[in-house]
C-alpha cells in the first residue's frame, strides 16, 4: 500500500526532470523543448501521466523541458492575463518562445503593421523574465518583396519596457534565402531559423548572438523520436553552438563562421512524428545533463 499523502504524491508528479535540471545547470545557455503543450496523443502516459488534468499540462511540461515554443499565438493572441498565468505556472529559469500572429505575417504590407506588432509584444511581455525569442514566420508560397521585408524588420522593437527583445526570422521561400538576407539579419542582430527538414529551407548560418533550431525529423517507430546516434550528434552541435562554434557539416549559404563568443541556443523538436517529440527533447536533455 502506498502510504504517501496525496500532497506528497502530487509534489513528486510535478518535480523537475532531473536531466532537465542538470542540463539547465551545466549548460545554462542551451534550452531544449517542443512546440506547444496541448496535444491529445501526449496524454494517458505517452508524455503526460495518466489522469493529469489538462489545466496542469503546462505546469508538468515545463518541469520536464527547459523551453516551449508557443504556436497558438500564430493563430490568435492571448489576453495579457493569460500570459501572466503561463508565467506563474512555470518554474524559474524556464523560457517561452512564441510565433507572431498570422494576421501580421500574412499582411500585404507588414511594414505598416506597427500597431499590431506593438499590441502583440505589449501583451506577451507579461511573460516577464520567461519571455524568450519571438518568431516571425513568412510562409512558403508567398512572394516576398525585399524592400517591404527590410522595412518590416526595421520596425521590430529591440526592447520593451526596458527589457531586451530577441527576434527570429523564419523565411520559408527558398528563393529569398541568400547573402543579402543573411546580411540584413546580421545588421539587426536577428537569428534566422535553422530547420532540419526537407520541406523548408535548411541552412545553419549564424546571424545573431543566439541560435534557433527546429528539428523536424522525429520518427514514430523510435521511442525517443530520433536514433541514439542522431541525438548524440545534436547534443554535440548544441554544445558547439553554445561555445561559439558553427557545425561545418550542416548546410550553409555561406562558409561557416569562425569561433566566436559563447551564445544561447534554443532547440525545439517540432512537427513530424509529434507524439515522439517530448521524448526526443528529454533524451537530448539527458545527454546534455549527463
Amino acid at each position: 500500500m502506498n502510504k504517501r499523502s496525496g500532497t506528497t504524491a502530487t509534489a513528486d508528479l510535478f518535480s523537475a526532470n532531473p536531466f532537465a535540471a542538470a542540463a539547465a545547470k551545466e549548460h545554462s545557455r542551451i534550452r531544449v523543448g517542443i512546440g506547444g503543450w496541448t496535444y491529445a496523443p501526449w496524454r494517458g502516459g505517452m508524455f503526460y501521466p495518466a489522469g493529469l488534468v489538462q489545466r496542469r499540462e503546462l505546469e508538468y511540461a515545463s518541469r520536464q523541458l527547459t523551453s516551449i515554443e508557443i504556436n497558438g499565438t500564430y493563430y490568435g493572441t492571448q489576453k495579457p492575463a493569460t500570459y501572466a498565468k503561463w508565467r506563474d505556472e512555470t518554474p524559474d529559469g524556464f523560457l517561452f518562445s512564441a510565433k507572431a500572429p498570422q494576421r501580421i505575417m500574412e499582411s500585404r504590407a507588414p511594414s505598416k503593421a506597427g500597431h499590431q506588432v506593438e499590441d502583440f509584444i505589449g501583451g506577451i511581455a507579461e511573460l516577464g523574465d520567461k519571455l524568450g525569442p519571438l518568431v516571425w514566420q513568412f510562409d512558403k508560397g508567398r512572394r516576398i518583396d525585399a524592400g517591404e521585408f527590410a522595412a518590416f524588420v526595421e520596425l521590430l522593437p529591440r526592447e520593451h519596457a526596458g527589457r531586451c527583445l530577441r527576434h527570429v526570422l523564419d523565411v520559408r521561400d527558398p528563393d529569398f534565402i541568400d547573402a543579402r538576407y543573411l546580411a540584413l539579419a546580421r545588421k539587426h542582430g536577428m537569428a534566422t531559423v535553422f530547420t532540419d527538414s526537407g520541406e523548408y529551407p535548411s541552412f545553419a548560418d549564424i546571424t545573431a548572438d543566439f541560435v534557433y533550431a527546429r528539428l523536424m525529423r522525429s520518427q514514430a517507430p523510435i521511442e525517443t523520436g530520433y536514433a541514439g546516434a542522431d541525438l548524440d550528434a545534436w547534443s554535440k552541435r548544441a554544445l558547439l553552438w553554445a561555445d561559439g562554434g558553427d557545425p561545418a557539416e550542416l548546410p550553409h549559404v555561406e562558409a561557416p563562421t569562425p569561433m566566436a563568443s559563447p551564445r544561447d541556443v534554443f532547440v525545439y523538436f517540432i512537427s513530424s512524428a509529434k507524439e515522439r517529440n517530448p521524448a526526443a527533447a528529454m533524451a537530448l536533455l539527458k545527454r546534455l545533463g549527463a
